[in-house]
């Protein structure tokens, strides 16, 4: 309960506020200048998958809602190479201008940043952080007509399996190379595919053994009928899977075998963020995380993404900013050099 000396005090500071911002006039102007800025322009969110996938639908469902916000066209713009990396490279170099965004794989981005792959050439900590769209558990899915479709299955198996992935980063990729180490696995992970759209349906064809998706387009699939999830990559079960083990509880993990888990999973929290080049005007930055949090926090987008099973878990910019910072700057040289070793073992399949 506050007591009356603090309530006094709030209110004497409130009043302090009040009054500076009558005294400066600057900043409110400044704002309503950058509100207006957007009306009528036409502002990109960049995907760098190719249309289909996962991120492509999360981005045209916001798009929409973000257009009503900043009262501008909002565009998709699918940008496909190098499991998101290109487009990326293009953010980080882009105009400040506030007229383009991009809906990032957060784990993929830091995990190709932390192992220095070829072409990287962004900082996930100096872009323009504007908020979490959603941060989803990712799932190991194998064909609908597999035999081999839980970990002890594959364990027992001794024999080799094709992954289907994008890039050499990009959650699909990585992911599944984490879990070949983490389970002592021989695996080849064949990269090329446009998106997870392409690379989960390489698998039900039976061109490839095994993808490594996140749950949200795991779901996808699976009502589809072309995929069967066989784990949760994580400790915590997927809300679309609830009767689908993790790992953890699929398998007994050595403690170094949990710790390679658990190292990925960290990363995979990130989830699907919103970033913009670097070096926006401050007034500029602020109107575009207010347009992006009111677009994500809609009821109506949220009611959207519950009945199309999209979640939109929406998490403000600055939290978003300090998590992404933590992965990319936290790991010890020694992570670093494990995770290049095992990113490395992956490539040469």
């Amino acid at each position: 309960m506050f007591s009356l000396g603090a309530i006094g005090n709030l209110t004497r500071a409130i009043g302090a506020i009040f009054c500076l911002a009558l005294s400066n006039p600057t900043h409110a102007s400044a704002q309503t200048a950058d509100d207006a800025y957007y009306k009528g322009k036409t502002v990109r969110i960049v995907v760098g998958y190719g249309p289909g996938g996962g991120y492509d639908i999360y981005a045209r469902m916001i798009a929409p809602y973000l257009a009503k916000a900043l009262g501008a066209t909002v565009v998709v713009e699918n940008q496909p190479g190098a499991g998101g990396i290109t487009a990326l490279n293009r953010i980080m170099t882009a105009p400040p201008d506030g007229l383009q965004m991009m809906l990032v794989n957060g784990l993929g981005a830091a995990f190709a940043q932390l192992t220095e792959q070829q072409g990287v050439r962004f900082d996930l900590a100096k872009l323009s952080h504007l908020g979490t769209v959603s941060a989803s558990p990712w799932v190991w899915l194998v064909g609908p007509n597999a035999t081999i479709d839980t970990p002890q299955k594959a364990l027992e198996a001794k024999r080799r399996f094709m992954w289907s992935a994008s890039g050499p980063i990009d959650g699909l990729s990585d992911g599944a190379a984490f879990s070949c180490e983490a389970l002592s696995l021989d695996c080849g992970i064949v990269l090329g595919y446009p998106g997870s759209n392409e690379a989960a349906l390489a698998v039900a064809k039976g061109e490839m053994d095994m993808i490594y998706v996140s749950d949200t387009s795991a779901n996808n699939y699976v009502k589809a009928g072309q995929n069967k999830a066989v784990a949760t990559m994580g400790r915590v079960r997927s809300r679309f899977f609830p009767d689908t083990p993790t790992i953890f509880e699929a398998v007994k993990l050595s403690p170094d075998r949990a710790q390679i888990f658990d190292f990925h999973s960290t990363a995979e929290n990130l989830g699907r963020i919103l970033v913009a080049p670097p070096g926006l005007p401050p007034e500029r930055l602020a109107a575009l995380r207010d347009a992006v949090k009111t677009a994500l926090t809609d009821p109506a987008l949220v009611a959207e993404g519950e009945k199309t099973q999209r979640y939109v878990d929406f998490i403000g910019a600055e939290e978003t900013r300090k998590a992404t910072v933590s992965v990319v700057a936290d790991p010890t040289p020694a992570q670093k050099k494990r995770m290049m070793e095992i990113i490395a073992k992956a490539e040469k399949k």
